[in-house]
């Protein structure tokens, strides 16, 4: 008899990827659990850029993101970090309506915002709305 034919193998086999399988899911968790879900280091907090101007009036623009991904603080301030450093925007982003409310003082397009979101790595943008 061939040694794949043996039930023996197979079982040995499937233990064998069992295991595998567990490491890779308690590495994967105890990483989460010391960096972070968005790998801010644990319990640091991600620093703000800071809007110097905070008079709504100056912002006549507003859309609406909805942004997937963005699951603890650190990720709301890396999203508004981003969205902040494009000039004439004020954004605030909330973490448990996974949206993020971008005030403009000139209108910028959807695809500048999306891509703005989209390239910082762990977050999309899933949907857009002018309001």
């Amino acid at each position: 008899m061939d040694v794949f034919q043996k039930p023996a193998f197979w079982g040995i086999i499937a233990v064998v990827l069992i295991v595998v399988f567990a490491i890779f899911v308690i590495k994967s968790y105890v990483k989460k659990l010391s960096e972070g879900c968005c790998g801010s280091s644990g319990g640091d907090k991600v620093k703000k850029i800071k809007v110097k101007d905070k008079d709504k009036s100056h912002y006549p623009y507003k859309a609406i993101l909805t942004v997937d991904g963005m699951v603890c603080q650190g990720c709301e301030s890396r999203i508004e970090n981003t969205l902040n450093n494009l000039e004439g925007v004020w954004a605030k982003a909330n973490a448990s309506t996974k949206e993020v409310t971008v005030l403009m003082k000139n209108k910028i397009d959807e695809k500048t915002l999306k891509k703005t979101v989209n390239t910082i790595g762990a977050y999309t943008v899933m949907k857009y709305k002018e309001v």
